[in-house]
């Protein structure tokens, strides 16, 4: 019984998540719907909506809550990390699913304030505590949290 009531726990967190997401989803979804008929393709994946060969953009993937615009085939590409293309580096890789998939959680629990809170951080940049931790979380699993847990016992 414990399995069941941890299992239902999830879902009603992810559910509450995916509520307080929802407006950043509706925007992602109305512009996936937009891009069906110039090619893009849509699928479930990484706990979100996909929208594969999206045709705006400059290229990669954009997670707007539990919606991502991806303008590739599919979210299975391995993608250098943030710090390695700063750095000029090949490697390290992730599966870029992973690293949107951490993107996804934070939206679900930061809500309309992601957006202004990763802009604040910097946007797009190796620097941006959200994209550090997305690519923490694609390398390891673990870590998609943007900040550090207090020290303590």
């Amino acid at each position: 019984m414990p399995a069941l009531l941890r299992t239902c726990g999830r879902f009603l967190v992810a559910l509450a998540g995916a509520a307080w997401a929802s407006p950043m989803s509706l925007a992602g979804l109305v512009a996936g719907l937009a891009a069906l008929p110039f090619g893009a393709r849509l699928h479930g994946s990484d706990g979100a909506l996909v929208f594969n060969r999206f045709p705006w953009g400059p290229g990669g993937a954009l997670a707007l809550g539990n919606v991502v615009l991806h303008t590739g085939e599919t979210l299975d590409a391995r993608v250098r990390t943030y710090a390695a293309v700063a750095a000029g580096l090949d490697r390290p890789r992730v599966r870029l699913g992973d690293h949107e998939r951490a993107h996804v959680y934070q939206a679900m629990v930061l809500g309309p304030l992601f957006l202004p809170l990763y802009l604040a951080c910097g946007g797009i940049s190796h620097r941006n505590r959200f994209e550090q931790a997305a690519d923490r979380y694609a390398r390891t699993g673990r870590g998609w949290w943007p900040w550090p847990r207090p020290a303590g016992p």
